[in-house]
């Protein structure tokens, strides 16, 4: 009884997550193509031009990246938008970081009106530069809080404008990032009236309503640096990373972003806003309370309670994402820093739907309690353990002498190549988005990593987000760490 209600059970979850799957690749062609649609005949520099194109400020919280620290503010500091600022929080490193930007940059203590709208360790300085060529950037010194999430929220303290990117100072940003992201909230304002009905007969005019939603945040695909050619933090020759372990990641990174996120962005689902590249209204993010600093998942954290604060007081809002890569950023380079990282990604999860289970099938929370937060714990938080506790049970079939190879390896060989076609279709997704990639070799090289992904990727993800669960249980103290950056490759532009 019990062997056939674990059967029937993993049957149907199953199914559920390959139709899943097969839904989000719909959903996200989809989505690219409207994307390339609506992108035909938008012009970027009429708005770049206008008057009514709103400020950004760019906070990229820092602790020990003296490594790559200048290239990547200068990448920062050249983006193409008329207005923002760019805020570096050095988070209290204990390498050359803050020397390395005073240095360079000309930097100088000055007296600043910080307003703490959302708490924060204590702020020791904050400089601006003496150098006109730098009056974009703000550099602001602060006890270190443990967390990037305590030192985003200085930055959201101090910006000066109402939206704020929320980025890594090892991450490099495309020019154009802040005006493609910026568009999704300008077409919403663009929406918020129109006219309904039939002319009025007191007045003789056709009366006009609000009817938009409020864009909160936007995201974009994100992919890995490692073996791409960087010249004064810019990227000038995409390459697959050449070491396996990045090389696995840019291929997550391809699918998760351009075939799952670009899915849920079909649907208004969207369930995070990725640490590394964001763009948030700041006005909702500060009244949601900001970053949580004590959260291993402050990304999915803030994105839920600004959701949460928007439906509690009855708006309409949305969170778009959009398929172009504007950000790439270093991976870990070696198996030690990829575990720390993805434990801490399985701890964030589990405290994400421990946290946040008072909205979990709460139909007053709609889209947010129905889908996806419950996606959230069946398909993201559940299927490592469902998987872990499926391959024991395989093994006592085995070692009993109870499976029936023949349907066995159909169904193996079934589930192998299904994973194949998703990961190979959010490539091709990808390149009809834009072709990165120079030629096809590349491309291939990337897409036959999927075959390799079962057998040696995956169960490295399984393991360490299991590990990142039993922290959680246990209590056991985790640590951010250091992603002890490499740098970029580079080469040399001839003029």
């Amino acid at each position: 009884m019990l062997k056939s209600f674990f059967e029937g059970g993993v049957f149907i979850y199953g199914s559920a997550m390959l139709v899943m799957y097969a839904l989000l690749a719909y959903l996200s062609y989809r989505g690219i193509r409207l994307f390339q649609r609506k992108s035909s005949y938008t012009n970027y520099s009429q708005l770049l031009e206008s008057p009514l194109t709103p400020g950004i400020s760019v906070i990229a919280p820092a602790f020990n990246e003296g490594v790559t620290i200048i290239m990547n503010v200068r990448s920062l500091l050249t983006l193409n938008y008329t207005r923002f600022e760019v805020i570096i929080v050095n988070d209290g490193s204990t390498d050359d970081t803050l020397e390395k930007l005073i240095n360079e940059f000309e930097l100088v203590e000055v007296d600043f009106a910080y307003n703490q709208r959302i708490t924060t360790r204590p702020v020791r300085r904050i400089f601006k530069s003496t150098n006109t060529a730098y009056d974009k950037l703000m550099v602001i010194d602060k006890v270190n809080g443990k967390s990037k999430a305590d030192a985003s929220n200085a930055g959201i303290n101090a910006a000066s404008f109402n939206y704020f990117l929320c980025t890594d100072v090892d991450c490099i940003i495309e020019k154009d990032t802040l005006l493609r992201m910026i568009k999704p909230f300008m077409d919403e304002e663009h929406k918020k009236t129109k006219e309904v009905g039939k002319p009025c007969p007191e007045c003789g005019y056709v009366h006009m309503v609000e009817d938009s939603r409020r864009v909160i945040a936007t995201g974009a695909t994100l992919r890995v640096a490692n073996s791409c050619e960087v010249d004064e933090g810019i990227i000038i020759r995409v390459r697959p990373p050449e070491k396996l372990l990045p090389r696995f990641q840019e291929m997550e990174y391809i699918r998760a972003y351009v075939l799952g996120k670009m899915g849920w962005s079909s649907i208004n689902c969207v369930p995070n806003v990725s640490g590394g590249l964001g763009l948030f209204d700041k006005e909702v993010a500060i009244k949601a309370g900001g970053y949580d600093h004590t959260s291993f998942a402050e990304d999915m954290d803030i994105v839920t309670r600004m959701c949460a604060y928007m439906i509690d007081n009855k708006q309409q809002y949305a969170i778009r994402y959009i398929p172009t890569t504007q950000c790439w950023t270093e991976g870990p380079p070696n198996l030690k820093i990829f575990g720390r990282q993805r434990t801490r990604w399985g701890r964030g999860l589990s405290e994400i739907i421990t946290i946040h289970r008072k909205f979990l099938f709460n139909p007053r929370y709609r889209k947010l309690g129905l889908i996806v937060l419950p996606y959230n714990l069946f398909f993201e938080f559940l299927a490592p353990i469902i998987e872990f506790i499926g391959i024991c049970y395989y093994i006592y079939l085995i070692v009993t002498d109870q499976v029936s190879w023949q349907y066995a390896i159909i169904l193996l060989g079934f589930v192998y190549l299904y994973s194949v076609m998703i990961t190979t279709l959010a490539i091709c997704w990808d390149q009809l988005t834009y072709r990165y990639y120079n030629t096809w070799r590349e491309v291939v090289g990337l897409a036959l990593m999927a075959f390799l992904e079962p057998l040696i990727y995956h169960p490295l993800i399984v393991f360490f987000a299991l590990k990142g669960y039993w922290f959680f249980l246990t209590g056991k103290k985790s640590t951010w760490g250091n992603m002890q950056r490499q740098g970029f490759s580079k080469k040399k532009v001839n003029a």
